[in-house]
């Protein structure tokens, strides 16, 4: 995906420090537009993940050059890290994303798929080459990662008039109001302007000639999605509209997927949840499954499985708002209750809602039917999300966690509009790799 993100990070870096020399200042300069730069980051990569085990192993003059085990390897190891860049560098265009965490598992993906084509076609191949390969591929990119992190700070004017000075209170931005139209903006990443605003001639001049010059102009709206991961909606518009629309045929062939995926689950972790029945059992008295009516798909209603959290007596009707809202440390949630929360296991029941075709592995969470009622009443344009089905997980979970203030509840919907609008299997990816990261920290379990 091509967004503001992508476009305005290519040479963000610090202007070196006024102690340093001229020459050092060059220097590190130069270091910083190269450290984000793409070319650099795979040859590099490829360099030092597969160069490096080579030399260590054979030296410089003693590499078996006819060895087919050898050639498959570094022909394997350099596509599974040319792959893995590629997903890589994708999911971190995303807002609040950074590949610190995602190396391991991104790469572990591609080098796997390696390792069952060298086995499903019967090649030979280096182990040791290949796994070193993936150890320092990770180490390589963690290491860009953290550099980027440090090293990058947005700079970005702002043209004055209208909403654009609202982004002033962004963080992770070094913010530069533009008061004349004379002000150079070479030194700038981007400018950021609000279009529906009527502007002098003088300034739409200077709008025009900033664009032409090549520094990327961006209007309010569309900088603050792509530096929140939030969709502001005032009012829907017909253009509002047409963005989000998702892809129908991602979206059939997604539920293809989710499908197929759920009843692998099913199969493979029956006894497991045989057992987590039993442990509910154990724990408190009633039934293990507990049931519920949510909203789901296009505004149908249908009945979602959970494995049981509270204490029977206490669920609550569904007709019961307040009983419907799971607040902050609940007296409501048993003991092994909070464990099925963090881990998010209690969710796992809803496979059959997903075989049945009523939910999906990702998407906006289901609300229970007089949560989302009463949110249609209050929240304009809450029904909209209905357009795609439900989710286990979902990109405002992962931004946000856990809700149940009408406040907070028009902030999950900026987030699950974001992800209507954004569909695409680059995103679900990303979402469940944050749900891995949410089940092991517990972000936003009630």
């Amino acid at each position: 995906m091509l967004n503001a993100k992508s476009e305005i990070q290519k040479d963000t870096f610090e202007p070196a420090s006024d102690n340093l020399s001229e020459r050092s200042s060059i220097l590190t300069e130069m270091f910083r537009k190269a450290l984000f730069r793409n070319r650099v980051q795979l040859v590099g990569g490829i360099l030092f993940a597969i160069g490096t085990p080579l030399i260590f192993r054979f030296g410089f003059d003693q590499l078996p050059i006819n060895s087919s085990a050898l050639s498959n390897t570094i022909v394997g190891s350099i596509f599974a890290l040319t792959c893995g860049f590629f997903f890589f560098r994708r999911l971190i265009d995303y807002p609040g994303t950074e590949g610190i965490a995602y190396a391991i598992p991104i790469f572990a993906v591609t080098y796997g798929a390696t390792v069952i084509v060298f086995l499903f076609l019967r090649l030979d191949y280096s182990r040791y080459l290949l796994g070193a390969s993936y150890f320092l591929t990770v180490v390589w990119f963690t290491c860009i990662s953290i550099g980027m992190v440090r090293l990058r700070t947005l700079r970005i004017g702002i043209v004055p008039g209208g909403s654009a000075n609202a982004l002033l209170s962004l963080p992770s931005v070094k913010w530069r109001e533009i008061r004349e139209v004379s002000e150079p903006t070479e030194n700038l990443n981007a400018v950021v302007v609000d279009l529906d605003h009527s502007f002098p001639t003088e300034w739409e001049r200077f709008i025009t000639e900033t664009a032409v010059s090549g520094t990327p102009v961006f209007d309010v709206k569309h900088l603050r999605e792509t530096l929140t991961g939030r969709l502001e909606i005032e009012h829907l518009s017909e253009n509002t509209l047409g963005s989000l629309n998702p892809d129908h045929m991602y979206l059939r062939g997604k539920q293809a997927i989710d499908r197929v995926l759920a009843l692998l689950v099913i199969v493979l972790l029956a006894p497991f949840f045989a057992i987590i029945i039993l442990a509910i059992q154990l724990d408190s008295p009633g039934p293990a499954i507990f049931r519920q009516k949510r909203m789901g798909y296009r505004g149908s209603i249908f009945t979602v499985y959970k494995f049981r959290t509270m204490r029977a007596e206490q669920v609550g009707s569904v007709d019961d708002r307040d009983r419907a809202i799971t607040k902050a440390e609940d007296d409501r949630i048993t003991r092994l209750g909070h464990f099925l929360r963090r881990t998010r296991i209690d969710e796992l029941p809803q496979v059959l809602n997903i075989l049945r075709g009523e939910m999906s592995w990702i998407g906006p969470r289901p609300e229970a039917v007089p949560l989302s009622m009463w949110y249609e009443k209050e929240l304009p344009f809450y029904r909209y999300r209905h357009i795609v089905h439900p989710g286990i997980s979902g990109w405002a979970q992962v931004m946000q966690g856990h809700v149940a203030s009408t406040d907070e509840v028009l902030e999950k919907l900026h987030y699950d509009f974001y992800y209507i609008k954004n569909f695409s299997p680059w995103l679900d990816i990303l979402i469940v790799l944050k749900t891995i990261r949410t089940i092991l920290t517990g972000f936003g379990a009630k």
